[in-house]
């Protein structure tokens, strides 16, 4: 067991030593503030703090972990190694910066509270990051920190052990256009026909057309496809429905419809179904909790999961409904248009509302990016983007979570790099 001596401890702190210590590096730890108690400890111990007590284990602190509300710190990001490092320390400290303070400004996603440009839909652009202007955005930086400041403990506490972990796979399947025909609506589906016969689309109003016959699987319904290879894979894979308003008229489909409810009904048989909540009414509290309550009511189980629809995340108001919905795990915190860490790590964590500063039960998973934010590139490009980010996670046993759509597995032959690292990279590789 680590002993860990602190002048105070405070909700920030405790957050972030908890997340390092026990949530990333498996470690038996404890917090104290009684001196007398940390002298008389036998055991392996560190300090930190502003100066050190003797000659302990020690890592000099920085001020963000015993402050309140919002300030506008000074960084300056510096290179650590194979990484880089901000909030440096003095002579004294083991570590070159201060890990944790720079760790909690990351999880918390403190830099998205502080004034930037936002995008057209509102968003934190992966431009204003931190991370983006750094250079380090597909590097898992607090996981490689805390395997840092392991590597110095196990150097003078080798009787220290931890509950290693191994690199996890989750896909996550975006259905928010489950159908590409069926279930549209008449309105839609008339005016979609005189679209395909404007624009001479031959081929396509004839699909349609069998389709709605019954005749021709519907292009978007690549769910057996799905359940089928996952079932006998370590890899968890979850699928996503949009049960409200979509974002755009084209998006919106009759999810009250029987066809579609079986649809839900089916794969909860054999996969998670999660929540996609709807752009417009992510503020809207009742009517979130009432799709939550509509999707419980298709599964008959317990909604865990849910994403925001478009990656909207309005800090701390979008988190705090998720919270009072009672929602477990939230899969919105990447940028919809470039792969990376967001905050800064590849291991869940919880969220902490800076501005009630408490740390709430919801669980913010990882994901590293979506398919879209790889469309422009080159299939080896992608391939490549997608192994660099994989292999960063692999080096610190971490969670891997990207997401599809279910569209990506349409068999044509524009789709064959998005089944190829379904199937061959995060499918077949967990076994």
């Amino acid at each position: 067991m680590l002993l860990i001596y602190v002048v105070k401890i405070g909700p920030r702190l405790d957050y972030v030593f908890k997340q390092i210590c026990g949530r990333i590096l498996g470690l038996e730890f404890e917090l104290t503030t009684n001196l007398e108690h940390f002298i008389a400890h036998n055991g392996p111990k560190m300090s930190y703090g502003k100066a050190p007590l003797g000659n302990e284990f020690f890592v000099q602190s920085h001020d963000l972990l015993f402050s309140q509300g919002l300030e506008d710190w000074e960084i300056h990001v510096r290179p650590w190694d194979t990484t880089v490092g901000f909030f440096a320390t003095g002579e004294n400290s083991v570590l070159p910066f201060d890990i944790f303070a720079t760790s909690f400004y990351l999880l918390s996603r403190y830099e998205e509270y502080l004034p930037h440009v936002k995008d057209n839909l509102g968003r934190f652009p992966y431009t204003e990051s931190l991370a983006w202007k750094h250079g380090f955005l597909n590097q898992p930086v607090v996981d490689l920190w805390a395997f840092k400041f392991w590597g110095c403990l196990q150097k003078v506490f080798p009787e220290l052990e931890q509950n290693k972990r191994t690199i996890q796979n989750t896909v996550v399947v975006e259905a928010k256009r489950p159908f590409e025909f069926l279930y549209r609506g008449f309105l839609r589906t008339m005016v979609g026909f005189f679209s395909d016969l404007y624009k001479l689309r031959l081929g396509r109003l004839v699909w349609r057309a069998q389709v709605l016959l019954g005749s021709r699987k519907d292009p978007y319904d690549t769910f057996k496809w799905i359940l089928k290879l996952s079932k006998s894979s370590k890899t968890r894979v979850v699928l996503f429905f949009l049960l409200g308003e979509g974002y755009t008229f084209r998006e919106t489909l009759k999810t009250n419809r029987q066809g579609y409810v079986n649809l839900i009904k089916f794969v909860a048989d054999y996969l998670e179904v999660g929540l996609i909540l709807s752009y417009h009414f992510l503020s809207d509290l009742p009517r979130l909790i009432n799709e939550k309550q509509q999707l419980e009511s298709y599964t008959r189980r317990v909604l865990k999961s849910s994403f925001n629809d478009r990656q909207k995340v309005k800090l701390p108001e979008v988190y705090r409904n998720l919270v009072e919905a009672e929602i477990a795990q939230d899969y919105s915190m990447y940028y919809f248009n470039q792969f990376g860490f967001r905050a800064g790590t590849c291991t869940s964590f919880l969220f902490y509302d800076l501005e009630y500063e408490v740390k709430t039960p919801l669980e913010l998973m990882p994901v590293v990016g979506k398919t879209l934010a790889l469309r422009e590139q080159t299939v080896g490009n992608i391939e490549q983007t997608f192994t660099t980010v994989y292999r960063a996670v692999q080096s610190v046993e971490g969670h891997f979570i990207m997401v599809f759509s279910n569209r990506d597995f349409e068999p044509n032959k524009d789709n064959k790099i998005w089944r190829y690292l379904f199937l061959e990279k995060l499918i077949k590789s967990a076994g």
